[in-house]
């Protein structure tokens, strides 16, 4: 085959224009630039099927160029694995990585190589719907996990499958959408977008991701689209990125609701100027491209740059050589038994233990149990937001699990719907509350109130449910709440009178065995929260790591309590740990240095148990105001019952570096606090000096 190089200088200008474009759906129109060479790729397509006949198609034109097939592969394809918010909690990067990687098999044997995940935007608003599908709030861990799922999907160890390339999503700022409003305007500092939104982009980057999809926002008040300072200057010139930029579902057409492009002709012409290769959907490139480079025949070069990045694209993932999809290859791969069993532990580690009163583990003698909640039998709401092509079928409910404990007397009732009340079924969840030793109410969010343009203007439980929880609560005190959810929920009451709660979050298929694992005793949990839990809605945004204020002792609000409920990194367990000795190798050190960080951590508890040790930095003067705290490092560790275990850790001065007001990495002299701890809140202290 000829190299993309020489391949580009026999194409015609349809042909060019054609590889910048992408549909999401196939009809008549599509049909007849896949028999002409005049398409690139396709989403919402797969399947040998479907794929092969187009492939083979295209494949039949006069300069043939292989389909990218693309899908929104988000936490699982039909395994389907706990949403990215919930992993994220289980701080086990190889397990991310491993879900990542069992995903993109499972759809590489159904024709799909291109992925458009990872989202790796921060989210600071639990009200954006699209928390759900990000690492959470911080940077630092936001990064390793970013890294993570691009090797994961990008493993392609395979050889009998296709292979498939990463679509690192929203470039960038989409997360600090305001009020929580998906698709809303941005309103950031240079600094802000670059110390907190940036560095997950940076990591997927430098991981090797093949290719990025850019976000609906503004930025700046121009659109991300159409934005050649970030598209051209930033992430081309200063992060090095030459892989292919996608637009995200017709942005470049929406660049004239923004207010910004005339019609379709001049959002084309604005996207193409700015670095954007492939157009998905709007069609803006297919309709106006040819003539806007008859008029400007300067804009040619940048349509050669995007379909030389495109066709290098294709040639890193194989199709010049091998396009079809083995037809049989989805029996082998889909939903194999070890794929299963990931998804059981994934569903195991990512549940965060709020609240114990003692209650938990559940004791294993007979005892009446009450099962009341709308989602106590829910199959469909544990498959989370973007569950591709999970089946409700395949999962597993609380209820199904649950009934497997022969030793207890469980009654069943939902009480109400989760947005509605159902006085009736109410009544009688009352009925078997008083009859019952205990009551487990398994609460939340529906999968379809969170995703994508599924924002809600309040992160509490949906009203029916928490008047049916404090119904209950008159009755039997005696309560576990287990929270499904897409966001966290501001649980404030709910602390306070329950005798324990779990974030469960919404796992996937093995949703309902996860859960009883954990009640039962046959797990312990370990997850720790990836984002600040506030009391109310109105506290959002809250985030660990802001910044000092002149006067940081005042009060915020004069109606709730300044602390969050639960801080970043916190997690219970069925045993405890206590730290002590934090020490360095070195008081004092050089720009250049390094210094080693030592801390102790004693199970003092009776069960074998995981711990996520959290180390943090503060740098009390600077130039510039600097976080009160932020994370730079963890382990992830399993300690035995009385035992203590040394954890060391390395830090080059980098590490401690801020941005100048050129945004370049400094580090600046003076002091340095260190922190370890359980999470973010409960730490012990060690400082250090750079001269």
């Amino acid at each position: 085959m000829q190299r993309p190089e020489q391949f580009i200088a026999s194409m015609s200008i349809k042909e060019k224009i054609g590889q910048l474009v992408q549909f999401g759906k196939l009809k008549e129109e599509q049909d007849t630039l896949v028999k002409n060479g005049e398409i690139g790729s396709f989403l919402n397509i797969h399947g040998a099927e479907k794929i092969n006949p187009l492939q083979q198609k295209i494949m039949q034109s006069k300069n043939p160029v292989p389909l990218i097939i693309g899908d929104d592969v988000i936490h699982g394809y039909k395994t389907i694995f706990p949403i990215p918010l919930a992993l994220s909690c289980s701080w086990n990067i190889r397990l991310i990585e491993k879900t990542c990687e069992i995903s993109s098999y499972e759809a590489a044997s159904e024709g799909i190589n291109m992925i458009f995940a990872p989202m790796v935007d921060i989210a600071r608003d639990p009200r954006w719907g699209r928390i759900a599908e990000g690492s959470g709030e911080d940077p630092f861990l936001g990064s390793e996990i970013a890294k993570a799922r691009v090797r994961g999907i990008q493993k392609n160890a395979n050889p009998n499958l296709p292979k498939v390339t990463a679509c690192v999503k929203h470039f960038i700022s989409y997360g600090a959408a305001e009020g929580g409003r998906d698709y809303n305007t941005t309103d950031m500092s240079e600094r802000t977008m670059r110390e907190v939104y940036l560095p997950p982009f940076r990591a997927a980057l430098e991981e090797g991701a093949g290719s990025l999809m850019v976000a609906f926002n503004d930025f700046n008040g121009t659109p991300v689209s159409i934005n050649s300072f970030l598209i051209t200057r930033l992430l081309r010139q200063e992060l090095n990125f030459e892989g292919v930029t996608v637009s995200d579902w017709e942005s470049i057409e929406e660049c004239i609701n923004h207010g910004v492009a005339v019609d379709r002709k001049d959002a084309a012409m604005k996207g193409l100027s700015a670095g954007v290769d492939i157009d998905m959907n709007s069609g803006v490139y297919l309709e106006n491209l040819e003539s806007i480079i008859t008029q400007n025949p300067d804009l040619e070069e940048k349509l050669d740059q995007a379909v030389l990045r495109i066709l290098r694209l294709k040639e890193k993932l194989g199709l010049f050589d091998s396009f079809i999809t083995d037809p049989s290859a989805h029996l082998k791969e889909i939903r194999k038994d070890e794929y299963v069993q990931t998804a059981r532990q994934a569903a195991v580690e990512s549940i965060v233990l709020l609240k114990n009163n003692g209650i938990l583990p559940l004791k294993r003698n007979k005892k009446k149990i009450a099962v009341i909640g709308p989602l106590a039998e829910d199959t469909c709401s544990p498959l989370g937001c973007w569950p591709c092509k999970g089946n409700p079928d395949n999962v597993v409910s609380f209820i199904k699990a649950f009934q497997k404990n022969p030793e207890y007397d469980i009654l069943l009732e939902k009480g109400c719907e989760i947005n509605s009340e159902d006085p009736a079924s109410s009544v009688r969840a009352e009925s078997i509350a008083s009859q019952s030793d205990l009551v487990i109410a398994v609460m939340g969010e529906s999968n379809n109130m969170s995703g994508e343009n599924n924002n809600r203007s309040s992160i509490e439980l949906p009203k029916p449910q928490r008047e049916l929880l404090k119904k209950i609560y008159t009755i039997n005190k005696n309560i576990i709440l287990v929270v499904m959810s897409g966001r966290p929920i501001a649980l404030e009451w709910e602390d306070e009178h329950m005798a324990a709660v779990l974030q469960a979050w919404h796992l996937g298929d093995e949703s309902g065995n996860a859960i009883n694992e954990i009640l039962t005793g046959l797990a312990v949990p370990n997850a720790k929260l990836t984002v600040t839990v506030p009391r109310s809605t109105g506290q959002i945004p809250m985030y660990y790591n802001h910044k000092n204020t002149g006067r940081p002792s005042f009060r915020h609000y004069i109606d709730v309590a300044d602390s969050e409920l639960y801080p970043f990194g916190f997690g219970m367990s069925y045993t405890s740990f206590e730290y002590s000795n934090l020490r360095t190798d070195k008081k004092v050190l050089q720009e250049g240095e390094s210094v080693t960080l030592k801390v102790d951590i004693k199970n003092t508890g009776k069960l074998q148990a995981y711990e996520i040790c959290q180390i943090y930095m503060h740098d009390p003067v600077s130039e510039f105001s600097r976080p009160v705290k932020q994370l730079v490092a963890f382990k992830k560790i399993s300690i035995l019952p009385g035992e203590t275990q040394t954890l060391s850790f390395t830090f080059s001065t980098d590490t401690f570096a801020v941005l100048n007001s050129q945004y370049l990495p400094t580090v600046e002299k003076g002091t340095i606090e260190l922190f370890a701890g359980t999470n973010s809140r409960d730490l012990i202290k060690t400082t250090i000096e750079i001269l």
